[in-house]
């Protein structure tokens, strides 16, 4: 099960933006890595944007090369905007419904979790990161971890309403999966035009 397991905090700060969740380091350090990071103000071609976009989204999803040229030919494939679509098959996955929900505090820990077998889909354990979930599909917390402390304290004063594409449903720790996000709701910092141009050359 391949990812990245390199220094985040250098990632982070190559993007200037902390798409592994809260980063003390970058509050530090808010400039490039390496040696002369603090005094480097070249200004970026037209194609290493297109470069540096593909790549803080592969990082912030967690994904790997293969397997996001692969979603992107899927996206490029299927109706509606491309770049729209990409993004919307990223929030599928399974790992990033987790983190989503609340249910973990980062999308790594999150694919920890299903990795484990702390989570269900519609009743039954998957243990696919990179499972798509699909509208009306209810994930949430196998019954006997349900009262793991890192998802207790993960879902405490969690605000379900910021992802509207999610219902959720505390009583049974789980939460619906009701319709594919509007690019308009996605939160991340990612112009996927950007990536579009870019496997388009």
């Amino acid at each position: 099960m391949a990812r990245y397991i390199g220094p985040k905090s250098k990632i982070a700060r190559r993007f200037g933006e902390p798409i592994f969740g809260a980063d003390k380091v970058l509050s530090k350090r808010n400039f490039p890595p390496g040696q002369h990071g603090n005094n480097r103000r070249r200004k970026m071609s037209e194609f290493g944007a297109m470069l540096a976009e593909k790549q803080k989204a592969k990082y912030t999803y967690g994904v790997l090369e293969r397997q996001f040229r692969n979603m992107f030919e899927k996206a490029a494939k299927a109706d509606g905007i491309t770049g729209e679509v990409l993004l919307q098959n990223l929030e599928c996955r399974l790992d990033n419904v987790v983190f989503r929900l609340g249910i973990a505090p980062t999308r790594a820990a999150a694919r920890q979790m299903v990795g484990h077998k702390h989570i269900v889909v519609d009743g039954k354990v998957v243990n696919i990161p990179s499972y798509a979930v699909k509208p009306g599909q209810i994930v949430g917390v196998r019954e006997k971890a349900k009262s793991l402390e890192v998802i207790e304290a993960s879902l405490a004063g969690f605000n379900h309403s910021k992802y509207p594409w999610i219902e959720w449903d505390e009583n049974s720790k789980s939460g619906k999966f009701l319709h594919l996000p509007e690019r308009a709701d996605i939160p991340e910092n990612i112009k996927e035009q950007l990536i579009v141009e870019l496997y388009s050359k």
